[in-house]
């Protein structure tokens, strides 16, 4: 048996999941690949391209970290209350006025999703 090793560990946005998982052609994946892109098709709350913009705003303007970042990105909270969950590692306290500038991105992002949509 050869040996695998870890090489890099990268948290991905379920978009980016489903987008890898695609490109590999769904009859070339495993039982568990198969179901991992089954519910990242229907858990996706963005495209990929989306979800990586969003995610590089995310750690760039609300300076966070990759993991909690990643995190928002899969669930897209729609409140204060529902993205203090994300946030309250207890390391740190989190400033009303940087979580409404994080909604905010999340609420912009949702918003050209939408219109998006609406052009199809």
């Amino acid at each position: 048996m050869v040996g695998k090793r870890v090489v890099k560990v990268q948290p991905v946005t379920t978009p980016q999941v489903k987008s890898l998982l695609e490109a590999l052609g769904e009859e070339n994946l495993d039982q568990y690949q198969r179901r991992s892109l089954d519910y990242a098709a229907k858990f996706s709350k963005l495209d990929a391209e989306s979800a990586e913009k969003l995610l590089k705003e995310l750690k760039a303007e609300a300076m966070l970290e990759e993991e909690e970042a990643v995190q928002i990105v899969n669930c897209m909270p729609e409140s204060i209350e529902e993205l203090r969950v994300f946030l309250a590692g207890g390391r740190k306290i989190i400033e009303t006025i940087k979580l409404e500038s994080i909604l905010s991105l999340l609420n912009r992002h949702r918003k050209e999703l939408r219109l998006e949509e609406k052009s199809y």
